[in-house]
């Protein structure tokens, strides 16, 4: 009887869900990589109130909007200002010059919501406060136009990472889904890396060809991110990272942020989106858009040819494949979201989807720790680590790529 008296006035056992609420309240996720800024610049003809409404509504519907954000305890968000690569020389200036202002347009629209924050220290008084800080990456680095002064121009601008390469290879930068053209890094590529350690800018070694991460890793004095990349053991994608730099990565204080995208999480949902694409290509429709409001001729394939399943579970796979190499402290999540065409884990289709891969982790037996550094203390440690490497005072390099001209 005494016992059974001392069982009913026991605290109910912490449930999953509310256990992982508990933790994203408290340390709520940085996010690595969101795409929203091309989204709202090619299909809401700029419109950075869009994310004021439900975007999954939308004629062309948004995977961000700010209630959506909430719900997923994003609490940091990384911004990327991509470009598409075939854009080069001065335009490609110009058109990351808008990009970055779409964003900070965007910032300042939603002062409640939104706030810019150029440092770790900066961020942890925004999330503090409430608010999701919002910072910039430059996604590829054809948007340098071969010169260190736009480089550090974009730093002034709130620019805290560059990729190196987008899905093209560079004069000074080999691509994982290129040709090689400098063998990894160019001596003017090692110069981009160098000048980027000295003013503070993260290197992000997503999307470059395992060539040129183990150059950034031999050159590199700060760690480094891929912003949006999966375990390439799990998935055989180019974009994906071998184990060898998975470890090499995490062994020197760096960061893979793990890619929600379904074709770099399955093996199976990439064979299906590679027959799929040849179909539409037969047939002379666009591949790139998915679900009802997919061309009919590629409805009745799917009708035929169901999609794959890919869950949170499958993405908690890539994050704790990553964990086993780089270490739990070397790993992070950059979703990619609106940047991979709808697509997504069935139960993360937008930014809220994020306590769904929190809950399959917990299930797994993660501590409260290693979550909470998922899901924004890894990050926050690096960033405070580039920032303690820096060395502004020092000169700048002036320098343009000659191979560029």
């Amino acid at each position: 009887m005494i016992l059974a008296l001392l069982l009913a006035a026991a605290p109910a056992p912490d449930t999953v869900p509310a256990r992982v609420e508990r933790i994203l309240v408290r340390a709520p996720v940085i996010d690595g990589h969101n795409d929203l800024a091309w989204e709202l610049r090619a299909h809401q003809g700029g419109d950075v109130t869009a994310i004021d409404r439900d975007g999954s509504v939308l004629p062309h519907p948004l995977q961000t909007d700010l209630a959506r954000l909430r719900r997923g305890h994003v609490g940091g968000q990384f911004w990327s200002v991509w470009i598409p690569p075939e854009v080069t020389g001065p335009r490609a200036v110009e058109m990351t010059l808008e990009q970055i202002d779409l964003v900070r347009r965007m910032v300042d629209r939603h002062p409640r919501d939104l706030a810019l924050a150029g440092t770790a220290a900066e961020m942890r008084r925004v999330l503090q406060g409430g608010r999701i800080a919002s910072l910039i990456g430059v996604e590829g680095g054809h948007q340098i136009d071969g010169r260190l002064s736009v480089l550090r121009q974009y730093h002034a601008l709130g620019v805290r990472y560059l990729t190196l390469t987008h899905t093209r290879s560079l004069a000074w930068a080999d691509s994982a889904t290129d040709d090689p053209i400098s063998g990894g890094l160019s001596p003017f590529g090692r110069r981009v890396v160098a000048e980027m350690n000295r003013i503070g800018m993260i290197v992000d070694v997503s999307h470059v060809a395992d060539a040129t991460v183990r150059a950034v890793l031999a050159v590199s004095r700060a760690p480094v991110i891929a912003s949006h990349s999966a375990a390439r053991a799990l998935a055989d994608a180019p974009r994906n990272l071998p184990d060898a730099l998975l470890a090499a990565i995490g062994a020197r204080g760096g960061v893979v942020m793990v890619n929600l995208y379904p074709a770099f999480l399955s093996a199976d949902w990439r064979g299906w989106d590679r027959a799929r694409t040849d179909y539409a290509k037969s047939v002379g429709v666009p591949a790139d858009v998915y679900g009802p409001r997919s061309p009919a001729p590629l409805i009745a394939w799917d009708a035929a040819h169901p999609m794959p399943r890919v869950t949170a579970a499958t993405a908690a796979d890539h994050v704790e494949h990553v964990a086993r190499l780089a270490g739990r402290g070397g790993v992070g999540l950059g979703g990619d979201y609106d940047g991979i065409n709808g697509t997504a884990p069935a139960d993360m289709a937008g930014v809220d989807g994020y306590p769904a891969l929190f809950a399959e982790l917990a299930r797994r037996g993660w501590r409260d720790a290693d979550l909470a550094g998922l899901a924004q203390g890894n990050i926050l440690r690096l960033m405070d680590r580039v920032e303690a490497l820096a060395r502004p005072a020092d000169p700048a390099d002036d320098a343009i790529d000659p191979l560029a001209r």
